[in-house]
């Protein structure tokens, strides 16, 4: 790919406005948290690398700070994204919107769209691109067979979910029953929506997007390439709460000829977001048959130097204070509060 100049925002820029980061965890000064896990360290780096920008920054983790309009801030920085309620990633930029704030990320609809997985899947078949069956069953909506789609194993997930919260599999039609109905009633988000669809086996390839100067740009590949193609990683997984070492590596991705069936895959699902500044989209690759299925998509994504974005950036040849500076100036500068050099 060719070389990507990181931006930089303006040294008047960084005295004249003022940035609110709003995260779970933007206070936390500890290591891996008991339930949050590395997605506390993640928001505490983040507060980090801010602050080492020399931004006029202040700081909030919950959602009050916006419920009345604060005071002096200019642009909001929102990584709110599992609140504990459904629908929570949607509720940040609503608020935004209601203040009349700029904000890092896409507008409220398409947060939600992206983040509903059923919907994602349909605007990739619109466009063309392929993704498994599936079967999406709200909760409150009848739970049937017929809607379900043949497969000889089954992954059940949360519609919305992120991280893998909730994923199970099932072989069979009262295994698929027994899990959307868990996912209806589970009480610590107060119930969500169910996607079931065939097990594919194969390796996730991570596609890191970040927009520079108006258009979406395709940072390296990354594969989460699995000792055991069939495992289904879970959350603690991704959360660095159990060893997941033995299971599977985050690798670069290097088969030309699939990267570039992918880059085209995902500049035609990206078309349905824009602007979303950046965003991580995921396909399912089975090395061994070169399949390729579009998965989901995740705008306002980690951006932690560990996990796939901050990787993918020192592949580029950024570091992780560039990525950051570079996804906030291109913001900025959408929203007419910077102009880039």
């Amino acid at each position: 790919m060719p070389k990507l100049s990181p931006l930089a925002i303006p040294s008047e820029a960084k005295d004249r406005l003022t940035v609110l980061f709003v995260a779970k965890n933007a206070l936390w000064e500890g290591d891996i948290h008991p339930e949050d896990g590395n997605h506390a360290v993640y928001h505490r780096q983040m507060r980090e690398v801010l602050q080492s920008l020399g931004l006029k920054l202040e700081i909030a983790q919950t959602h009050e700070v916006l419920f009345d309009p604060p005071k002096g801030v200019d642009f909001v920085f929102p990584l709110l994204n599992r609140a504990g309620f459904f629908n929570s990633e949607m509720l940040l930029p609503l608020l935004c919107e209601r203040a009349a704030l700029p904000y890092l990320g896409a507008n409220p609809i398409l947060r939600g769209t992206s983040d509903d997985k059923h919907f994602a899947k349909r605007a990739a078949e619109v466009a063309g691109v392929p993704t498994a069956p599936w079967a999406v069953y709200r909760k409150g909506a009848p739970v049937t067979r017929d809607k379900c789609p043949q497969a000889v194993r089954y992954v059940i997930k949360p519609n919305n979910s992120s991280a893998s919260w909730g994923v199970a599999d099932a072989h069979d039609w009262p295994g698929v029953e027994e899990a959307v109905h868990r996912i209806h009633s589970d009480p610590a988000n107060g119930g969500q929506d169910a996607i079931v669809e065939p097990f594919l086996e194969g390796s996730d390839v991570e596609v890191p997007v970040v927009t520079v100067r108006g258009e979406p740009q395709i940072l390296p590949m990354l594969i989460f390439r699995q000792a055991d193609p069939s495992h289904l990683r879970t959350y603690y997984e991704k959360r660095d709460l159990v060893d997941r070492s033995q299971k599977y590596s985050l690798d670069p991705f290097e088969d030309e000829t699939l990267t570039a069936r992918i880059a085209e895959m995902t500049r035609k699902v990206w078309e349905e977001y824009r602007p979303f500044d950046y965003g991580r989209f995921e396909f399912r690759v089975n090395e061994a048959t070169g399949e390729v299925n579009f998965l989901e998509l995740n705008l306002n994504c980690n951006l932690w130097s560990q996990k796939v974005f901050g990787r993918a950036a020192q592949m580029a040849g950024w570091s992780q204070k560039e990525l950051i500076e570079t996804i906030l100036a291109e913001a900025l500068a959408r929203h007419g509060l910077i102009k880039l050099d």
